[in-house]
């Protein structure tokens, strides 16, 4: 049985294009909406079982039907990440569990008003969760909000499979989170990547801390998300990034039974 990884957004809040910004990017993005990017999210999914990973995307009920979902994964409570709950929320016939970090405040009123989502025990730092045929560990982050990345190991062969490590919104990573992932290295890490360099990065990776991150973990393939519109005008006239380095892109899907991008 395979397991796929989707991409269902990678943008940053923003997104791209940015509305009214006329640089070469949102100018290319509005004519090839292959270059457009969503809000940062994601799925998970064997024929069987579907995990979101983040729900930022507005229109969750209409891309999928109640039974579609398996349970959502939260890496935080930044609008940007929860937004597509707001609605979600008020459906009929169904139960979600949704598990992400310890934030009492969460996002506005999702804990008072769940309707049909049920909130889990917040994970705790380095806590593996067993999901469906998923094991997920919580990997604490650096971001503004209380914050988890996580790696999933794949075990859909019956084996201790293939691990992805997927970690926005950061800026670096906590030493326990390096050191862990050095210690676990994934197959495939997705990385969080807002900005071209700059000299005071906050709250989000620029690229040299990205590929300085990935460079010191080793995984035999990366993927940047959570992009910005500078990010990617700097792109367009940059020479090649390391062979092991790719530009995520909305919809681009990965089989995690093969290591390969389509």
């Amino acid at each position: 049985m395979s397991s796929l990884f989707r991409f269902n957004g990678t943008g940053n809040a923003r997104t791209v294009p940015v509305w009214g910004c006329v640089c070469a990017a949102c100018e290319r993005a509005r004519r090839d909406s292959s270059y457009c990017r969503g809000a940062c999210s994601a799925v998970l999914e064997t024929d069987t079982y579907r995990l979101l990973i983040d729900a930022g995307q507005p229109d969750l009920c209409q891309r999928y039907a109640p039974a579609d979902i398996s349970a959502i994964m939260l890496t935080h409570y930044h609008m940007d990440h929860v937004m597509g709950l707001f609605h979600l929320r008020w459906g009929k016939n169904c139960e979600i569990p949704v598990h992400g970090p310890d934030d009492p405040q969460g996002c506005d009123d999702l804990f008072k008003h769940p309707g049909v989502l049920k909130f889990q025990a917040p994970l705790r730092p380095f806590e593996a969760r067993r999901l469906g045929p998923f094991e997920v560990t919580a990997l604490p982050l650096n971001h503004s909000k209380p914050t988890l990345g996580y790696l999933f190991h794949n075990w859909t062969d019956g084996s201790d499979g293939r691990r992805l490590a997927y970690l926005t919104d950061t800026l670096g990573l906590p030493a326990d989170t390096k050191g862990f992932l050095m210690a676990n290295q994934p197959d495939v890490m997705i990385l969080d990547c807002s900005h071209p360099p700059r000299p005071d990065p906050r709250n989000h990776n620029d690229l040299t801390i990205a590929l300085g991150l990935i460079d010191a973990i080793q995984p035999e393939q990366a993927f940047l998300t959570h992009i910005g519109h500078e990010l990617d005008e700097y792109l367009m006239n940059r020479p090649s990034l390391p062979a092991n380095v790719r530009i995520a892109q909305d919809g681009q899907v990965l089989d995690l039974s093969a290591a390969s991008a389509s």
